[in-house]
């Protein structure tokens, strides 16, 4: 492994566009980690790479909605003009990944499986989740499953050193350490918010069809006896046959009857629970715990 200090992202930008492969992006919340990402793309695009970025940032999401992870392919400037529409997207169910470590990883890794297979370079860009044990399981196992040739970690002071011990410690990649670019201004709470709100807004835009569905085709499979007004606004993930998510949902009921409002319901199979309820009017979001929703216990 090598490990470096670089703090001009311009040509840090460069270089790994230049080299291809795949690299992952890492640091707390307004680090710049996607404005480095699409420099890192538009390096590789104007090198003749085929690209993709994997935005697995799932709670300021750049590539689809928030709650899940978002594959875009690269292959021209304008393409990152116009980052929102993913190409493929993996369900995780959270805004925050905390509780949700295994689901958050395999969603990034299947991206990336699907990416490497098609681009000379892909570029991975991560949550803001990074300290604690939390923060350290989650990116040993992103780094563990998606086998980067490069890591970057952004920080402020040393805030990323434990991190990046430990990845010396446990893999080959090259670890890239920079601080943050100057230039970055981190939005505010209310900002933060309202742009996680308009997501949802556009992920849930009308038309919007009801589909009845039944206990069966959710995962996990809800529970004999659940008292279905708990699911009233959950968010779910539609899924096809191929393990993809089609877009979201909103569960509702409707005389007696749970129900699936959805912009996304041709080829649905099956829905996945998420862990974050939406005010379908307002789209105001907020975590729920889903084994208290389906089983009325505290965790």
């Amino acid at each position: 492994m090598t490990f470096m200090a670089d703090t001009n992202h311009d040509q840090l930008a460069t270089r790994l566009g230049n080299q291809g492969g795949v690299v992952m992006l890492m640091g707390s919340h307004d680090t710049g980690k996607t404005t480095l990402a699409r420099a890192i793309l538009s390096a590789g695009v104007d090198a003749g790479k085929s690209c993709a970025y994997v935005d697995a940032d799932v709670g300021e999401s750049t590539v689809g909605p928030p709650t899940c992870t978002g594959l875009k392919w690269i292959n021209a400037q304008e393409d990152l003009d116009n980052l929102a529409a993913a190409d493929e997207l993996r369900f995780v169910g959270a805004t925050n990944p905390s509780r949700l470590v295994l689901q958050m990883v395999i969603a990034t890794a299947a991206l990336v499986d699907v990416a490497r297979r098609s681009a000379d370079l892909v570029v991975i860009d991560t949550t803001g989740t990074i300290s604690g044990v939390v923060g350290e399981t989650l990116k040993y196992h992103k780094v563990e499953l998606t086998r980067p040739d490069a890591v970057v970690a952004i920080q402020r002071g040393s805030e990323m050193e434990p991190i990046i011990g430990m990845l010396r410690r446990f893999f080959s990649a090259e670890v890239v350490s920079t601080s943050v670019h100057p230039e970055i201004v981190p939005p505010s709470p209310d900002e933060r918010n309202a742009s996680r709100v308009d997501h949802f807004s556009t992920a849930l835009q009308p038309p919007l069809e009801s589909w009845r569905v039944r206990p069966t085709v959710f995962a996990p499979t809800l529970p004999a006896g659940l008292n279905l007004s708990r699911l009233q606004d959950v968010l779910v993930g539609v899924q096809d046959s191929e393990g993809r998510c089609l877009g979201l949902g909103l569960l509702t009921l409707e005389d007696g009857a749970l129900k699936v409002l959805t912009n996304v319901g041709a080829g649905m199979t099956g829905l996945r629970l998420g862990s974050v309820r939406v005010d379908p009017t307002t789209f105001a979001n907020s975590p729920v715990n889903l084994r208290e929703v389906m089983f009325g216990l505290e965790t």
